[in-house]
């Protein structure tokens, strides 16, 4: 009985079981939801992100990362001539891959085109009510689904002209066009990823071409916080002066209003002369009348400012860090040790916290394996990207060609293939790096209406549309790479029984699908040979496509790209930060602007003073003596350079701001607002006055008085610390005139 019982079960007619598959599927989603998870407490606050977001994006992540998981095992289980499971690894049934098919498909095609988009706008509404922000949602969200349906009508008509009847028309027409559209940009990003992803590792493989790139980079960040800043600061100041308006419209939103203020920064009381010191000087006109539109829009207005502004904070401060690690380890060549020291900021890694290495290996690994590691990854993902291009180019005509199709298949057996253990994990590879490629360059390009994400203070809209994107893109690369297998092994799998028939249905689908992926070749070269770069410097474009040539700055040499400044502007704005002095001169600027009004209502023009950069010696960066004032020229053009000093001080006290040229320089700056109104003498008076207050002087010096006819209007002469009525810029016709405010002055030579 024993022996008859052991036959039947080794009988080859006994179908076999999928035990051992299905918990290891069970155990793979498991550890997928498990980095979803972690992913999102990266970018979002677990504890304090509403359920509405954190369940739809776990969910929109989720899904697309099962596919990794599907696709593999749809293959082994389909593509099989023989029950010989050892052969084809981890394999399920096909009832239950069709299931996990729709299931996936369905509610990735949800959350793509209806739940995330309201959502998004759901959360981007400043209005108060949720009746009233699901309105304002639908409202914002009417022309993107007219667009929708109205290419859905056109795409009905077009198969029921070629098709004939409706049996699967509408279903059909419906995946296909979402399929082509998420095809469309699928493609281009993955073209502009394919590129970058090694090129990025090549250059990072360059410690000092890091650095270097990472200085260039750095004005231009510096610039954008201070743009954010002052835009936040503007909505600010709009917000407290609609507090203090009492009476009318405004007594039916009184709550609303004392909500936004406590969203701002602002002190209770506010100065007399705030406005002066903080903002671009331009106060926004409130209207006569406040409406719950103008509140609505006020506060999504607000809300998008803080944002901005923690955005170019953080990465600004990203910044920094990787300044500073960059240059310990290329200091660490001289030393032989490396000590990163303790660290500073609060969301360090596990690894940052605890020093495992000793000094010594710790610059072996830094300085010696990592460049080299680097390299080898470059080359690795640079082979593997030309491999998928060259899919994409033949598997329309020549589909035996496909480098990736001999990579997974890996037991020919007559005209069928069949996919190992081996071959699955290989197909996993292939499909995370074409998603990482395409996601990569989301990240990358900066047009998405400064949507970014940013480390656990991700903005609820930005989250919501970064998750829609990665939903979007999943199932057109999923079925991509199934192209590239042949239709002899992928039209067997139920993913194809399910999508890929679908979109085979009408003949300008199968053409749109073969012929289509050829025009990845575009992105490829255009971000090979720097095509972004040279297109934003004709047309001028500061910002706009140029997150486009992701790491191009340095084709262009030293200057970089328009608007980014060049390394050594970045590398004194650096030092500055590092050293302190550059939060100091912003405080500084600020109490000078609000202790300069005199009687008459004018202000007087204040004087700054920048230290120069550790080890600087207060010569220039180029070694050529003394430092010449920053924003010195009469034109504003950046006398001596130093661009992001002069803008800033240009817009902090309401002037335009100016375009620095030629090399930074460190040294005394003058912060001066009369634009062009300043002449020759003037300038000069200025360049005497900083020249003069730079001096130390000796103890001998404290003990004296000036003379009367060195006062002014001062009687009691004054000893000289009390220097404010001694301005040398008088002689030359420049400053105030002593202490009558406003005579004289204004760059003119007096006679």
């Amino acid at each position: 009985m024993i022996i008859e019982k052991i036959a039947t079960m080794e009988s080859p007619l006994t179908p076999p079981s999928p035990v051992f598959s299905e918990i290891f599927s069970l155990v793979s989603l498991l550890f997928i939801s498990i980095i979803v998870l972690l992913i999102q407490r990266y970018y979002l606050p677990l504890r304090t992100t509403p359920a509405y977001l954190l369940v739809p994006i776990f969910f929109a992540l989720w899904l697309p990362a099962s596919m990794v998981l599907l696709v593999p095992i749809d293959l082994a289980s389909s593509a099989t001539v023989d029950n010989d499971t050892a052969a084809r690894g981890i394999w399920l049934l096909p009832r239950a891959l069709k299931v996990s098919w729709r299931i996936t498909y369905w509610l990735t095609f949800a959350l793509t085109w209806f739940i995330l988009p309201i959502l998004a706008e759901y959360s981007d509404s400043g209005y108060r009510e949720p009746k009233a922000k699901v309105l304002d949602s639908l409202n914002a969200n009417a022309q993107y689904y007219l667009i929708v349906f109205g290419s859905g009508a056109v795409g009905l008509i077009y198969v029921l002209i070629s098709y004939g009847h409706f049996s699967e028309s509408l279903k059909s027409t419906v995946m296909a066009l979402a399929y082509c559209w998420g095809l469309i940009l699928a493609i281009y990003l993955m073209g502009h990823g394919l590129v970058s992803i090694p090129r990025r590792l090549f250059r990072d493989a360059n410690i000092s071409g890091k650095l270097r790139r990472i200085q260039t980079h750095a004005p231009s960040v510096y610039e954008k916080m201070e743009d954010a800043e002052m835009d936040l600061e503007d909505l600010e100041l709009q917000i407290a002066e609609l507090s203090r308006r009492k009476g009318g419209s405004v007594t039916f939103f009184q709550d609303w209003i004392e909500e936004l203020v406590d969203m701002t920064n602002l002190p209770e009381s506010q100065p007399v002369r705030t406005r002066l010191v903080r903002g671009s000087g331009e106060p926004t006109a409130l209207p006569n009348v406040i409406t719950e539109k103008y509140l609505a829009e006020l506060t999504r207005r607000l809300m998008r400012a803080k944002h901005a502004r923690s955005r170019y904070v953080s990465e600004w401060n990203r910044l920094l860090e990787d300044v500073v690690k960059t240059q310990k380890i290329i200091d660490s060549a001289a030393s032989k040790k490396l000590d990163f020291g303790n660290p500073s900021s609060a969301h360090t890694g596990f690894w940052d916290r605890h020093n495992i290495l000793t000094p010594y290996t710790r610059y072996l690994l830094h300085y010696h394996v990592v460049p080299y590691l680097r390299l080898g990854l470059g080359g690795f993902l640079a082979l593997a990207s030309a491999c998928i291009i060259w899919s994409e180019c033949v598997k329309g005509l020549l589909p035996s060609l496909s480098v990736i199709r001999y990579s997974v298949v890996h037991h020919k057996l007559g005209d069928k293939g069949q996919v190992g253990f081996a071959g699955q994990a290989i197909a996993g590879f292939w499909m995370l790096y074409m998603c990482a490629a395409a996601l990569i360059s989301i990240t990358e390009v900066k047009v998405w209406r400064g949507r970014a994400l940013v480390r656990r203070n991700t903005a609820h809209e930005s989250a919501f549309w970064y998750a829609s994107q990665v939903a979007r893109l999943s199932v057109p690369l999923t079925y991509n790479f199934m192209t590239f297998l042949g239709k002899e092994l992928y039209e067997d799998t139920v993913f194809y029984d399910f999508l890929g028939q679908l979109i085979n249905l009408t003949p300008l689908g199968k053409w749109f699908d073969y012929l289509f992926p050829a025009f990845i070749l575009v992105p490829v070269f255009a971000t090979l040979f720097g095509l972004y770069g040279k297109v934003r410097n004709v047309l001028g474009f500061d910002g706009g496509i140029a997150g486009w040539g992701g790491d191009d700055d340095e084709s262009q040499g030293e200057l970089g790209y328009y608007g980014t400044g060049t390394w050594r502007e970045g590398r004194d704005l650096i030092e500055r930060e590092l050293n302190g002095t550059s939060a100091a001169i912003r405080g500084r600027r600020a109490d000078v602007i609000a202790r300069g009004g005199s009687s008459d209502g004018s202000s007087r023009k204040p004087i700054l003073k920048i230290p120069g950069s550790r080890g600087s010696g207060g010569r220039s960066s180029n070694g050529a003596g003394p430092s010449t004032p920053f924003g010195t020229s009469p034109t504003g053009t950046g006398g001596g350079g130093g661009r992001y000093v002069a803008n800033t001080s240009a817009r902090r006290v309401g002037g335009p701001p100016s375009r620095g040229g030629g090399n930074s320089r460190r040294g005394p700056a003058v912060l001066d607002d009369e634009g062009d109104d300043e002449g020759f003498f003037g300038a000069l008076g200025h360049r005497f006055k900083n020249t003069i207050d730079t001096i130390d002087a000796p103890e001998w010096w404290t003990g004296m008085k000036k003379p009367k006819w060195m006062s002014g209007d001062d009687d009691d002469g004054g000893s000289s610390s009390r220097g404010n009525n001694s301005d040398v810029r008088r002689w030359f016709g420049g400053g105030n005139g002593g202490g009558n405010s406003g005579s004289g002055g204004g760059g003119r030579i007096r006679l």
